[in-house]
């Protein structure tokens, strides 16, 4: 738990839900923290213990330990991009996220669009700049429309992300855009209603759990409305059957596509029965509040099973 990004808190939350519901009669688990400074394992009163990253492993009273499998509850970079994976995996260490190929590309919107558009998976018109592109407001409005969303490319939950609504406002979004990343996608906004489906591997199974509409008080879904509490998420979502059965089909798709493993969340907005794709997050939130443990709650499926599950998958 941990990371890098801007996200590192939530992530914290998530990783001590995780600790708090594994059986302690199963398990010997411990709380691993990953940061650019220091990787450490902290105990039940908070002293810290450097992780040695040759073999990822730590000394507590003389003893040394290692570890059976790795549950990746880190939000954004190393933990969503691919690099803990990539890390895991020379390691020899089983992880319950996807593998790094699949973590690096979903963490990049555009590759990620990219791949799934020949499999018929429908996205918003976008228009890309990389940090140093001349900017020419005229030329994006005419290919993606206002409002439109400016975001950065590789950046998690809803950070560097604004909803434009004139031509002049653009530039400062950029801005905001390029203190994230220096990749930026900038889509058409699309009007519908928006729903986020959860889809795991449960007991060797493709699993696509009920679906969660998002209603957000603000102005789109942003990190105020994920985390903050602005919004109103409603499972199973109020949408018609065969809204349901296409976004299904959809989600379900795009996890065999990418021929994924682990937890993933993807986010879509209707335009009438159609799905269309905004994003796929292969380490979604795991506190209670969080979106994928309550679809899982409405499949029957209580946390101690989800996140079980997750580590009997990944070993």
């Amino acid at each position: 738990m941990g990371g890098f990004s801007s996200e590192y808190q939530i992530s914290l939350k998530s990783g001590n839900v995780v600790y708090q519901h594994l059986s302690k009669e199963k398990y010997n688990a411990f709380r691993i923290h990953i940061f650019k400074d220091r990787w450490v394992y902290v105990d039940d009163t908070n002293t810290e213990y450097p992780i040695n990253k040759h073999d990822f492993s730590v000394v507590v009273n003389n003893e040394k330990i290692t570890f059976d499998v790795v549950f990746n509850a880190i939000h954004g970079s190393p933990g969503e991009d691919g690099y803990m994976q990539a890390y895991l995996k020379i390691m020899g260490i089983p992880q319950t996220s996807c593998g790094f190929y699949q973590a690096a590309t979903t963490f990049n919107k555009r590759d990620l669009l990219a791949i799934l558009k020949p499999y018929g998976v429908l996205t918003a018109k976008s228009y890309y700049l990389n940090k140093g592109d001349e900017i020419i407001t005229a030329d994006i409005v005419d290919t993606v429309g206002l409002p439109c969303f400016v975001k950065a490319n590789k950046a998690g939950s809803s950070f560097g992300v604004t909803k434009v609504h004139t031509q002049d406002q653009i530039a400062s979004a950029i801005e905001t855009a390029f203190k994230e990343d220096d990749e930026i996608i900038i889509e058409s906004f699309l009007s519908g209603t928006e729903v986020s489906v959860g889809v795991i591997n449960y007991k060797g199974t493709i699993t696509v759990l009920p679906i969660t509409e998002i209603v957000s008080e603000n102005d789109f879904f942003d990190y105020e409305a994920k985390y903050l509490g602005k919004s109103q998420e409603i499972t199973p979502a109020r949408i018609s059957k065969t809204q349901e059965t296409n976004v299904r089909a959809a989600a379900k798709k795009i996890y065999e596509v990418l021929k994924m493993s682990g937890f993933s969340r993807s986010e879509f907005i209707f335009i009438n029965d159609t799905p269309y794709l905004l994003e796929v997050n292969t380490v979604p939130g795991l506190t209670e509040a969080s979106i994928l443990p309550q679809q899982a709650a409405k499949a029957g499926i209580t946390l101690p099973e989800l996140f079980e599950n997750a580590i009997e998958m990944a070993l």
